[in-house]
């Protein structure tokens, strides 16, 4: 069987596939902004991190299965030249339901950046203008504190930022101004 290269491109088109739900085509999205963002600074591959960004939920829709998910999503994308490490973060960014360990680089950024994405979101959604140009990081750290804020968004993945060397003031100022740059699409 041909591989194809997973481009940009290609990573939409499986999103658009697979992806039944709005909010989590949007969350996808997000993602993938984040993870470029992540990587420009970290001076890695954006356009790779931008497209495992985009598919490292595919599978959520199919399985809504915290101990298989991932894994079919690794399965979709055989037909595609994606490195190891990117099928490995993938799985690593739902490592408590798959039991395994988060190892590398992109397995601490695909989880934070991942997880970031609902803080901001929901920091959008309470400004009166419920835009993301209002949001600033400093309040998206402060709401980090705030227990009962977006209560199923993980402040320790979040706070995984840390494991690539990048401590959450920065990180939240990443995630935001990344997020900012594809608001129209996420509709905020």
């Amino acid at each position: 069987m041909k591989q194809i290269v997973l481009t940009e491109a290609k990573a939409e088109e499986l999103l658009s596939r697979y992806v039944i739900s709005d909010w989590l085509k949007k969350h996808s999205i997000a993602t993938s902004a984040v993870m470029r963002g992540l990587a420009r600074r970290l001076g890695t591959d954006e356009k790779g991190w931008a497209a495992i960004g985009m598919v490292h939920d595919l599978d959520f829709d199919l399985t809504q299965n915290p101990e298989i998910h991932g894994l079919k999503t690794i399965e979709i994308l055989k037909p595609f030249k994606v490195p190891e490490e990117y099928l490995n973060a993938i799985k690593a960014h739902n490592a408590e339901g798959l039991g395994v360990e988060r190892k590398t680089v992109l397995d601490y950024a695909l989880t934070c950046g991942e997880t970031i994405t609902g803080l901001i979101v929901a920091a959008a959604l309470v400004m009166p203008d419920k835009k993301l140009s209002s949001v600033k990081p400093t309040s998206v750290v402060k709401r980090m504190k705030k227990k009962d804020f977006a209560r199923k968004v993980s402040r320790d993945n979040i706070m995984l930022c840390e494991k690539i060397g990048i401590d959450i003031d920065e990180f939240s100022s990443i995630a935001v101004m990344s997020m900012r740059e594809i608001a129209d699409r996420l509709g905020l």
